[in-house]
């Protein structure tokens, strides 16, 4: 590394504008990946398919894909370029979104949405461990916080685009737009990121840890992070919140649709605006563990694990109410506090792995919560939906209690947090430890 690198490196200017740029990708990320969600009720009476098989495609079948390829992808940001993987995976996703327009029956839409899902699984690793690599564990939950907000900015933008242009011009035209610009957004990152050393937020006295040595085998990396009680209790937690989340998350367009009677539209523009609480509680929880978490490391994983019980009740409320108006007012509470798991859980993943392990790490954070959250979340609620419909005379209604019944495991999500906490401290002086190791 050259003098004008390390200084460029050590920029808070260059710090955050690669922040901010990773952030907008992963904005793009969520809006092809969510928009699925507020189409789904036009796809269905289209294509004719079921709630279990709008399930699959947005859930089994995408994360399949999604968690299996992010192991191998991970496994090369971690020895090549991650600004190239990432950009090269940008453009597949992208690509393979627009395709999503020209889908004739289920299986071409199958197909496509598995494209967006290999393409998207070489996203979250690199960019976790580009980021990691500015930035000291003191601030690190904050620059992870600010990429989260890719999440509920992405999931919002996709509300309102796809809503609007589907009611307009129809749910093919909506995965046109959203897909195409993400081409050009691949070249950009390309030519406007330089990569930082591997370790360079983690330099003791000027001298950064050596990063010619090889990566360690997957096993070794799973089998170090699975040691720790500490992360086996939060990736658990974090996965069956993740569960909660995407298994409502298809699905609450489709509930104001049949439940209340609103439009794609509508619905959208209320979606949209909620994505600006998602927006605060991921960056206030990241922020607020930074702070809490320099006298006690263990509001790592209690503020995560709060959030996460006080949001069953308001989202029960969201659910259930009758009035669509003010269900959707309370849901920004939920909204709120349903995104408070997001960067810490990323932050604290990081912090326990040494730096040739951050993408591999981040990576296998991403399997579990999203083969559990992702894949299982919305085939369970759509299941259920079926099944409710069938058994009882809710009707329309099958639905919004299908998604009633899966809220308990948030209640099972904060237990493990708070169990979490217990052991967070003796896992993060191990991983300090293992770091100042001779190689």
């Amino acid at each position: 590394m050259t003098p004008a690198d390390q200084k460029l490196f050590s920029k808070p200017a260059y710090q955050w504008y690669v922040v901010v740029l990773l952030t907008i990708v992963y904005v793009f990320n969520f809006i092809d990946r969510n928009i699925l969600a507020i189409l789904g009720q036009s796809i269905k009476e289209e294509l004719l398919i079921s709630d279990t098989a709008f399930g699959f495609l947005g859930g089994i079948a995408f994360a399949i894909f999604y968690t299996f390829m992010g192991i191998p992808i991970a496994r090369l940001a971690d020895r090549k370029s991650r600004k190239t993987i990432l950009a090269v995976c940008l453009a597949i996703w992208s690509g393979m979104t627009a395709l999503c327009g020209l889908a004739q029956n289920f299986t071409t839409l199958l197909i496509a949405r598995i494209g967006v899902a290999i393409g998207e699984a070489g996203g979250s690793p690199p960019s976790h461990s580009i980021i990691s690599d500015l930035f000291p564990v003191s601030k690190r939950a904050t620059a992870l916080g600010i990429y989260a907000l890719g999440i509920p900015i992405g999931s919002a933008v996709g509300y309102l685009a796809g809503g609007w242009i589907n009611e307009i011009f129809g749910w093919r035209m909506a995965f046109f737009v959203v897909g195409v610009p993400g081409l050009l957004l691949a070249i950009f990152v390309y030519l406007t990121i330089k990569e930082p050393p591997r370790g360079f937020s983690d330099s003791v006295d000027g001298k950064i840890a050596d990063t010619e040595a090889a990566p360690p085998p997957v096993l070794e990396v799973l089998k170090l992070l699975w040691s720790k009680r500490s992360f086996r209790y939060m990736s658990i937690g974090g996965a069956l919140h993740a569960f909660v989340g995407n298994g409502v998350g298809l699905y609450i367009p489709m509930m104001f649709q049949r439940s209340h009677g609103l439009g794609t539209g509508e619905i959208g523009t209320w979606l949209f605006v909620l994505g600006f609480f998602g927006m605060i509680g991921t960056f206030g929880a990241g922020y607020l563990c930074d702070r809490l978490g320099d006298k006690d490391r263990r509001w790592y994983m209690w503020v995560p694990g709060i959030m996460t019980l006080l949001h069953v009740p308001f989202a029960t409320f969201t659910y259930l109410y009758h009035d669509p108006e003010i269900a959707l007012m309370v849901y920004a509470v939920a909204y709120v506090l349903g995104h408070g798991y997001l960067a810490p859980t990323f932050a604290m993943t990081q912090s326990l792995v040494e730096l040739r392990m951050r993408a591999l790490a981040a990576s296998i954070l991403l399997f579990i919560l999203n083969i559990i959250g992702l894949g299982l979340g919305p085939q369970i609620t759509g299941i259920l939906s079926d099944v409710i419909h069938l058994t009882t005379d809710l009707g329309v209604d099958s639905l919004r209690w299908a998604m009633v019944v899966v809220l308990i495991f948030n209640v099972i999500s904060a237990a493990l947090y708070i169990m979490a906490g217990r052991t967070v401290n003796e896992d993060l002086i191990q991983a300090a430890e293992g770091e100042r190791q001779p190689a």
